[in-house]
């Protein structure tokens, strides 16, 4: 199991930022780790901001992307079908992240 690490993190909300801004959706900030002990992820409004704070420590980098990518589609309330396709959109812009830098090293 390879564990995020904070430069992963921030290429990939960057990557996700960007993808979520060009299909006209609102960006939360990101950070990392959530203050609230023993959760994985955090979301905390405050008028129109969203910060969404994610735990990496000793968690699967999948499972830090699939927190990245729930925080957008939180952000924007979206549910049901609109939810669905926005998760799809934004898994198929982080392809290349979900086996990480370990797995690409093992296959080239």
């Amino acid at each position: 199991m390879e564990t995020a690490t904070t430069f992963q993190f921030a290429r990939a909300a960057r990557l996700l930022a960007g993808e979520a801004r060009r299909g006209g959706l609102a960006v939360p900030s990101f950070r990392c780790p959530p203050r609230l002990a023993g959760v994985n992820r955090t979301v905390r409004r405050r008028g129109s901001s969203v910060v969404v704070a994610i735990r990496l420590r000793d968690r699967p980098w999948v499972a830090v992307l699939g927190d990245l990518i729930e925080g957008i589609v939180v952000t924007n309330e979206l549910v049901g079908a609109e939810a669905d396709r926005v998760r799809s959109l934004l898994w198929d812009a982080v392809e290349g992240e979900v086996s990480g830098p370990l797995e690409r090293a093992r296959v080239a």
